[in-house]
């Protein structure tokens, strides 16, 4: 995308000072070369102005990681910024920025998430792996977003919901807990399922990786596609394929146990020549896993997985591993609650999508500090907490924002990681927690449609 406005030579050096401040937020995370670098791969260009490519996106991520998600007050910290370092205060009017926004292409800040989730997953520490193998979670959400023609003819709502409605399947990394890929689409109709945004993400197997996922990705064709690409799977067994189909050889126990799977007929959405090149029957292994803890509501469940060497990958070792696919449940909860992205405010579907991935690569920017602290206390990511992070950064943005030197930055810097390393996860090991509703709603019926304001009251529609 081209603009043909001309920015004046002094404004241009005013520019570059800006993007040279050691202390400007985000920047030591994600530099403005891998930025314009995006940029130029997506064939994103444009001339250089006040809200530039780096700018505005520093802007949209800040944004993202505010508890105010409002344009006013995105440009309002830009503002305070600026008349900060002496330089010419911008106008507190948001149009602008929103301009930029909007010409934002949704492409680059798509890869930047995954430039920025896989290279720290790919430079994971190995006593971080699971057996020395990178372990990827699978897991899907709905998020809400406002009820706006375009918003509604494109992610229509739920049967029972009024407000457009979007699922989102993430892939998380175990080992350092960032997000991978994403797809989005429709919460319901053809093309929304989990399994079908699951399908868009492409190639995403790779060869060494091991796949966590419920019940729901235990299909045939996921199982047979991880294989193919040389990727192993761990999922629970799905509560519709039944009866079992046993191998029955010797020296397989009843709770352990080898079975095959045959190729289903060919659906829809694959070609005849794909479906030629899988195989006939795939083998598995089959785990019963025994639940006897208190306050858990599955007593016991059935674990399937390509990892047939019962001396490498012992049975209890895969039960503790299932167990962990818990953490990307625990992912979500801190995107939409922490980051606040259960709730969505774009007014069209493509700044939607964009405002999903400016709220992943946040997250996975946050994830970049964590896994900077947990290196320097020596334990693993995930016994650091994300909130506690979160706050942590939000902290010291105002303070790192009007650095005067690399010195004072560094000071910054390693007080906020060493403040990072104070907040744990505690450990509550099978801790009973009943899901119920503590704070009752108020009385008021819910509303079914859309409903004009009239004189303060509703109208029927």
């Amino acid at each position: 995308m081209r603009h043909s406005t001309a920015v004046p030579f002094r404004t241009q050096a005013t520019i570059r000072r800006l993007l040279d401040e050691p202390g400007l937020p985000l920047a030591r995370c994600l530099s403005a070369e891998q930025v314009h670098k995006a940029c130029r791969a997506a064939g994103h260009v444009c001339r250089q102005r006040l809200f530039g490519p780096a700018v505005t996106l520093w802007m949209f991520l800040t944004q993202m990681l505010d508890p105010d998600h409002s344009c006013r007050k995105a440009v309002a910290r830009f503002l305070a910024y600026r008349s900060a370092l002496g330089l010419r205060p911008c106008s507190a009017d948001n149009g602008g920025y929103c301009k930029a926004r909007s010409r934002l292409s949704e492409q680059v800040v798509r890869d930047l998430t995954r430039t920025t989730g896989q290279a720290l997953a790919e430079s994971a520490p190995k006593i971080w792996l699971w057996k020395g193998r990178p372990v990827k979670i699978v897991d899907g959400t709905g998020l809400s977003m406002p009820d706006t023609a375009e918003n509604r003819k494109a992610y229509p709502p739920s049967r029972q919901g009024t407000f457009p409605v979007m699922r989102l399947v993430v892939v998380f990394s175990l080992a350092v807990g960032t997000v991978l890929d994403a797809a989005m689409g429709c919460f319901r109709g053809k093309g929304g399922a989990e399994l079908s945004l699951l399908r868009l993400l492409g190639d995403i197997f790779k060869p060494g990786d091991v796949w966590l996922g419920d019940r729901l990705y235990s299909t045939f064709w996921v199982v047979a596609k991880a294989m193919a690409a040389g990727a192993d799977i761990v999922m629970r067994l799905h509560g519709g394929r039944t009866p079992l189909v046993w191998y029955r050889g010797r020296g397989h126990s009843k709770g352990n146990k080898r079975v095959w799977w045959r190729k289903p007929k060919r659906p829809e959405w694959m070609s005849v020549k794909e479906y030629d090149a899988i195989p006939e029957w795939i083998l598995l292994r089959a785990l019963r896993v025994d639940v006897r803890r208190r306050g858990f509501r599955t007593r016991q469940l059935v674990l399937v997985t390509t990892l047939t060497d019962d001396q490498s990958y012992a049975a209890d070792d895969l039960a503790d591993l299932y167990r962990r696919r818990w953490q990307a449940e625990l992912d979500l909860r801190s995107l939409k609650q922490t980051l606040q992205m259960d709730i969505l405010r774009g007014k069209s579907p493509e700044m939607v999508r964009k405002e999903v991935w400016a709220h992943l690569l946040a997250y996975n920017l946050v994830r970049i500090v964590m896994v900077e602290a947990a290196t320097k206390a020596q334990v693993r990511p995930d016994e650091l907490s994300f909130t506690g992070a979160w706050q942590t950064i939000h902290a010291f943005s105002p303070y790192m924002r009007t650095v005067e030197n690399d010195d004072q930055a560094c000071r910054l810097w390693q007080g906020m990681l060493a403040a990072i390393m104070r907040h744990r996860v505690g450990n509550r090991p099978d801790r009973i927690e009943p899901r119920a509703v503590k704070r009752r709603g108020k009385k008021f019926p819910l509303s079914r449609g859309v409903a004009p304001r009239h004189a303060g009251v509703y109208v029927k529609a």
